[in-house]
């Protein structure tokens, strides 16, 4: 256990959570942060019909989500670094709540873009506190926990909704208001955690946004980012164009169907997290890369055949190298991080994953009314993420060359440091 013991006058209010509770409260705020950013996806289908928009607006709602969540990273990523995680936690979560009562009561298109700004921006102010927060409570679960847990959310958001929407009246309304609830309890959770940072000055400004790595993790990141990109981008088609696709191949209307394709995307990819914990972070890369590659061949083969069964056995696979992907490269750089670098690295991380998630889709959204339609932009976007997988296999290659300068060696995305800190991990 990597749990320090905070400072007095950090200490919760009443009686504290003990650190291993307090860790799973954390791990259980980033599975609904996730579930609700995943939660409107069956729902788009209904505001179509409802408010009569294209699917360019589909994708345009979809990626300023995406952009929110960049800006929170940007400018509040590091905040809680300075000021604490349990204070950014509190206030993102409350923002969180507020967004829910908005997409309660949309009735147009300009709420739900207004609701979709302020969950980004206070999932993206979260998502780096979090995962600090876990990791200075137990650094090797914690590592792990930051792969495992938004496969989870996502996928249980995206079900639920589907099915809530499918069999409960007012679905618009409902599936916010549980949401609601959820945040209500897991704030009161927060406030009873200790501290696991002391307040350290620069507060301020940690606001204005860089893109500033310690020297230790430079390399590893250049070597991750382009994996990372390319498995969250396919998850940013699964949640935009993946419900109106998958109901035209299996010619149904049903709002399942319209979540099912990202449950099964990311529920393998939450799954993949466990299934390769043991492996050393660079086997899991190139398991991910592998995969990904595979699943979307896969999937392209589906859509060209009108192949349902076929469609998800290929989303399943593609789901592998989504989770492997993303654990790879998370395992591969935060182990290398120091306490007070976690949150901003972190961040950064989030920063490559949601610009492959929001700027691809948004222009598939363009594609499918302005281009060839829905399914041959998804053929499109299929072939540019098999691209995107084949660029980071020869980036991955590239950097396992001996290095020209100080005899360095660095080897497929990985580091003499990143193994030492993994088997560091694994001795305890």
């Amino acid at each position: 256990m990597n749990h320090r013991t905070p400072m007095n006058h950090l200490a919760a209010p009443g009686k504290p959570i003990p650190p291993r509770a307090a860790f799973y409260v954390l791990a259980s705020v980033v599975v609904s942060f996730l579930a609700a950013s995943s939660a409107p996806t069956p729902l788009y289908a209904t505001y179509q019909a409802e408010w009569g928009f294209t699917p360019i607006t589909t994708t345009v709602v979809f990626g300023v989500y995406a952009i929110a969540v960049l800006s929170g990273l940007l400018v509040l990523g590091k905040l809680s670094d300075h000021v604490g995680r349990r204070p950014v936690l509190i206030t993102a979560i409350a923002a969180q709540a507020a967004a829910m009562l908005v997409f309660s009561t949309a009735s147009g298109v300009g709420e739900l873009l207004v609701a979709r700004v302020v969950q980004g921006l206070s999932t993206g102010a979260a998502l780096g506190a979090i995962g600090a927060g876990m990791m200075d409570i137990n650094r090797s679960r914690g590592t792990l926990a930051n792969a495992f847990a938004p496969g989870v959310g996502t996928a249980t958001g995206a079900l639920v909704s589907g099915f809530v929407v499918q069999y409960l009246p007012a679905p618009t309304h409902t599936v916010y208001l549980g949401l609601l609830a959820v945040f209500a309890a897991q704030a009161v959770a927060v406030a009873l955690i200790d501290e696991t940072v002391t307040r350290k000055p620069g507060a301020a400004a940690s606001l204005v946004p860089e893109i500033r790595l310690p020297r230790t993790v430079r390399g590893a990141v250049l070597a991750t980012a382009p994996v990372m990109f390319a498995v969250w981008a396919l998850a940013g088609f699964y949640g935009s164009l993946g419900p109106a696709l998958v109901r035209t191949l299996v010619g149904s209307t049903s709002a399942v169907y319209g979540g099912l394709g990202l449950f099964v995307l990311a529920f393998v990819a939450a799954g993949s997290v466990l299934l390769l914990r043991a492996a050393s972070a660079t086997t899991v890369m190139y398991t991910g890369i592998a995969a990904l590659i595979a699943g979307v061949t896969l999937t392209l083969v589906a859509v060209d055949q009108s192949e349902p069964v076929l469609f998800f056995a290929g989303t399943a696979v593609a789901g592998l190298g989504f989770g492997s992907g993303f654990q790879g490269g998370i395992r591969t750089v935060m182990p290398l991080t120091r306490p007070h670098e976690s949150s901003g690295v972190l961040s950064l991380l989030f920063v490559v994953s949601y610009l492959g998630m929001g700027v691809p889709s948004v222009v598939a959204g363009v594609l499918v009314v302005h281009g060839g339609g829905l399914v041959p932009t998804s053929e499109e976007y299929g072939a540019v993420v098999i691209a995107l997988a084949l660029l980071a296999l020869a980036a991955l290659l590239l950097r396992g060359r001996p290095q020209s300068g100080p005899g360095v060696l660095v080897a497929s995305g990985s580091t003499p440091a990143v193994h030492a800190a993994e088997h560091a991990e694994r001795s305890r």
